[in-house]
Order: structure tokens, then sequence, then C-alpha cells
């Protein structure tokens, strides 16, 4: 296999606000930008041979997991809390992947997922703690570089910090290290908030949001050491603004995405005042698959 499984999507400009532009990640095959990790990973273990995996996921990691499994003729196993949606659930099984829910949380999830694959010798894969995570991810950024050049901010959500790290390594590779970062949570998930603000690694008691994708308790310890090389700014809404801001995307750009991907939208929709005049802003819309319906 040589061509990637995922696409190079669009960047959208905003229209009452021209130098904001969107990165269109729910266009994905699987609606979210995992897809771009999920295929770096799971290629590089396929050409060792290895082509048993086991995940844990709160939903669209194991369902772009599932997507790049089933392509590549991989079997797979994936835990997930249970805070993921039942629909969400069924779409992860709909791709031949077995599917088990265990705990209240992804964290709890994840140890059970580490603790089978230790003992089946299946490839474990994170969600988002993941070197060939983070280069999938950063592809995201090379599109950026032909499609508007270097951005002056850019503004991501953040979970357990992969799709962050993904977003420095591509800056990174492209020497755009003066690009400044602000990284969005809702209040009932703020793991990197909380460690920005202490200085160090924090764990979260429990997580108490409606943006159940971005439910890690505790961030990558890279994603934390990474946004340091960056001017960075943390930026806490509540789960209401992130609905919101999830619907007047929708209004905009007729696209459905998670509220996980309406807090980094809420930052140009309703709190417009940490963006300046004249600055170039990338928003990366990292979608979601967890939309049925309505939001």
């Amino acid at each position: 296999m040589v061509n990637p499984l995922y696409i190079q999507t669009p960047v959208y400009s905003s229209k009452e606000h021209p130098n904001v532009f969107y990165k269109m990640e729910s266009f994905q095959p699987t609606q979210s930008f995992k897809v771009r990790g999920m295929d770096a990973l799971c290629r590089f273990h396929f050409n060792q041979g290895r082509t048993k995996f086991i995940a844990s996921s709160g939903g669209n990691a194991g369902y772009s997991l599932a997507y790049v499994c089933q392509k590549m003729g991989a079997s797979l196993k994936v835990i997930v809390p249970e805070t993921t949606s039942k629909y969400m659930i069924d779409k992860i099984t709909s791709l031949n992947t077995e599917v088990e829910v265990y705990g209240d949380a992804w964290d709890e999830a994840n140890k059970k997922a580490l603790e089978i694959s230790k003992k089946d010798g299946s490839v474990f894969v994170s969600p988002f703690d993941d070197p060939l995570l983070w280069k999938g991810h950063s592809s995201m950024i090379d599109e950026c570089a032909k499609q508007i050049g270097r951005p002056d901010k850019v503004v991501v959500s953040v979970g357990g910090g992969g799709l962050l790290c993904g977003v420095l390594e591509g800056l990174k590779k492209h020497g755009w290290t003066e690009t400044k970062i602000i990284t969005t949570e809702t209040y009932g998930a703020a793991s990197f908030y909380q460690s920005w603000k202490a200085g160090k690694i924090i764990s979260l008691n429990e997580i108490t949001t409606i943006a159940n994708t971005l439910g890690a308790k505790k961030i990558a310890k890279k994603a934390f050491s990474m946004a340091k090389g960056f001017e960075t700014q943390t930026f806490l809404m509540s789960d209401e603004d992130a609905v919101t801001a999830s619907s007047l995307f929708y209004d905009e750009f007729r696209v459905r995405v998670e509220p996980a991907c309406g807090a980094a939208l809420s930052v140009p929709y309703l709190f417009p005042e940490l963006l300046y005049e004249n600055e170039r802003v990338l928003v990366i819309a990292c979608g979601g698959a967890n939309s049925p319906g309505s939001l």
C-alpha cells in the first residue's frame, strides 16, 4: 500500500473574518483528523509484519483505527469507556471490529487495553500518545504550508494532546516557531489547562463534559514539553459555548462537528477578542464522527 488512507482536506476562510482559516478535518473518511495518525502508525507496524491491534478510545480514534485496520486487513479490538455513545460503538463495530466497554473514563479503558496487549501480544495503540501518531497528524500542517502559508496563530482543541503534538511537530518542521498557539478545552476536561498553570503534569479527578472525546484525565508529556517551545495561551469555555460554536459553524459551512471541535471554533465565533486585527489565524476544525442527527 502506497497511497495514504486519509485525504488532503481543504482550508475554508471565514466569511465574516477573511483572515481566519479553518482546516476542514471533518471531511476525512472517518470525519476526524485521527485517521492521519492511525494511517502512519498502522502502516509502520503492518510493514513489520504486525497485523493484530488493540486500542483504547473515547470514540474517534477507535473509529479511525478500525477504518485503517479494515483497509489493511488487520484485526482489531477497541476498549471504550462507558461514556462512549452507542452510536459511536455501532460505527466501530460496523467495520468488523470487536468493542468492549470498560471503565467510567478513558483512562480505565486504556489500562485494560494495555493489560490485554501484554497477554496476547497485540500492538497497543494509544489514541494520542505515540510519536507515529504525531507524525501522521503533522501532515495537516504540510498541507497548510501549500494552502495558506505560515499562520500567525493556531487554535487547537486539546484532549490527550495528540493533535497538539502533531500540529506543533508540523510547525517546527517548517520553521514556524514564531506562530502562536491557543489551546482550547472545556471546563470539565481541562487537563492541559491545569497542567500549564501548575507548571507540571496534573491528573484530573474526573471528566465532566459533554465534549467527552476531550476526556483524558492526563495529557501526554510530549504535548506539555513541546508547547513550551511556542508562545502558548490556554483557554477554557463552557460546554454550552462549545455546542453553540459547533452550531454557528454548521450555519456557516453546513458541516457538523462534535463539541470537542467546537471548543476550538468557539474562539473565532464567541471570543474574537483573543484574536488580533490582521492576524492570520488557522483554526483546526478537527471534526468528530460522534454527531448524529443534531448537535
